[in-house]
């Protein structure tokens, strides 16, 4: 599992801390309301906000917080709201893809940039590295949902691609087009996924050692603390030995 999924796994073991998790609901409930304000404001007649109420879930985010969120988007919230992605490299060469919501264009831009000068970093144009990532949809079940044979023969009746299967978990991806259809044929099949989402997927990644993984992080932290980044993504490789001593 390269760069996204990795990732995930390093912050989840690191464990989630208060101000952490309030700032990832927070997050949440911007996509929620912003999917809310552009499609129907009931989940199954909307599939964005379907996804995004699914990946809240997920996430342990309380119902009162999905349903308020909704509710902010039928009040008129949301409106200010533009999606937008900055590209760039990082230290030794990784691309990154930074997914925005901003109301305020210049400020975003403006800290995005500084924050990649200040971590070894360089942010380019649109398109500078989002050649080198597939948009992709990605669903995450745990290990005891089923062995490899079980979850593929699944993933194959539901229309995916491909699954990626470990000890950590099934990774299972689709076109970024099927990702509602694949989510719900195989919800029946398999129960409630861990996580359900469109990705950007590395085509080619680049190895760090343990060096390398510590100056990326830096940059992805400092990326993800700034209220108006959505997702960072990366390309980055690395030995199980380097994740196991972050």
């Amino acid at each position: 599992m390269a760069g996204h999924s990795k990732w995930a796994n390093i912050q989840h073991r690191k464990g989630r801390q208060d101000a952490a998790r309030s700032k990832l609901f927070s997050k949440l409930s911007k996509e929620i309301t912003v999917a809310a304000k552009m499609g129907d404001p009931d989940p199954e007649k909307n599939p964005r906000l379907r996804m995004a109420v699914k990946e809240a879930k997920g996430q342990s985010m309380p119902k009162d917080n999905i349903d308020r969120a909704i509710k902010k988007a039928t009040g008129g919230e949301g409106d200010a709201y533009e999606e937008i992605r900055y590209e760039g490299y990082g230290p030794n060469g990784v691309a990154v893809i930074v997914e925005a919501m901003t109301d305020n264009r210049n400020r975003t831009a403006a800290n995005v940039r500084a924050t990649f000068s200040k971590n070894g970093g360089n942010m380019g144009e649109t398109g500078s590295v989002g050649f080198m990532f597939e948009r992709k949809g990605e669903i995450v079940y745990p290990a005891s949902v089923g062995d490899s044979e079980t979850v593929l023969e699944a993933a194959i009746e539901a229309g995916a691609e491909d699954v990626e299967s470990s000890e950590d978990g099934h990774v299972i991806w689709c076109t970024d087009t099927d990702l509602a259809d694949v989510s719900s044929a195989l919800e029946e099949a398999l129960g409630e996924s861990e996580s359900t989402k469109l990705v950007w997927k590395p085509q080619n990644t680049t190895e760090l050692d343990l060096d390398g993984m510590q100056s990326l992080m830096k940059l992805i932290d400092a990326l993800e603390d700034d209220d108006d980044v959505q997702r960072v993504t990366t390309n980055f490789e690395a030995s199980d030995e380097v994740l196991a001593q972050l």
